[in-house]
């Protein structure tokens, strides 16, 4: 009769993804995770091929996590859905300091998110501004960076400003992008 095996391959994704989302993505390794499950690493390399397979797990587990943030902050009805989705990612990096750098601030990590975010957030700048798919493609690059330096701030713990304050300044730059710069030379 074979051993029965103690711990599941879905027990020990859960256990990597608290490592990564507490202390980031540099703190996995199969020692610390074996740890975490309070076995030995041959229960982790019977389930996996190895550290990149269980990463690679973890990033598609912390894109989830993030989309749900998205999400959330959309069906809020709080902002319109495009401010909801930028309001969404700055939230998740202040709430989700270590899963936002892995996702979004690590080496390597680009090449798996793939251009379905960025392109849900073109189709609803054209969806609910009348804009055609290059205007708003270079909309929501200039808000992305804004956006993204804020979410960036938070994640590091450079600042922490009130929400209203990132709101009124999300909605002033959004209003800065559409309004083409009025009275300034361009």
């Amino acid at each position: 009769m074979s051993a029965k095996k103690q711990i599941t391959k879905e027990a020990i994704l859960q256990a990597a993804y608290e490592i990564v989302r507490s202390e980031g993505m540099d703190s996995l390794n199969m020692r610390t995770l074996a740890e975490k499950c309070k076995c030995s690493t041959q229960p982790i390399y019977l389930s996996f091929s190895g550290a990149d397979e269980i990463k690679k797990e973890i990033i598609s587990m912390g894109i989830a996590a993030f989309n749900k943030f998205i999400e959330q902050e959309i069906a809020s009805g709080k902002y319109p859905e495009y401010k909801a989705i930028g309001m969404g990612y700055i939230r998740f990096a202040k709430e989700e300091k270590q899963m936002f750098k892995t996702l979004l601030m690590h080496e390597g990590v680009r090449e798996l998110w793939g251009d379905d975010s960025f392109d849900k957030s073109i189709f609803v700048i054209m969806k609910n501004y009348g804009l055609y798919k290059e205007e708003s493609y270079k909309l929501h690059t200039e808000m992305w960076l804004f956006v993204h330096g804020i979410a960036t701030m938070y994640a590091t713990e450079f600042l922490d400003w009130d929400w209203d304050t990132v709101s009124n300044m999300v909605t002033d730059v959004f209003r800065g992008l559409t309004n083409g710069g009025k009275g300034e030379n361009k």
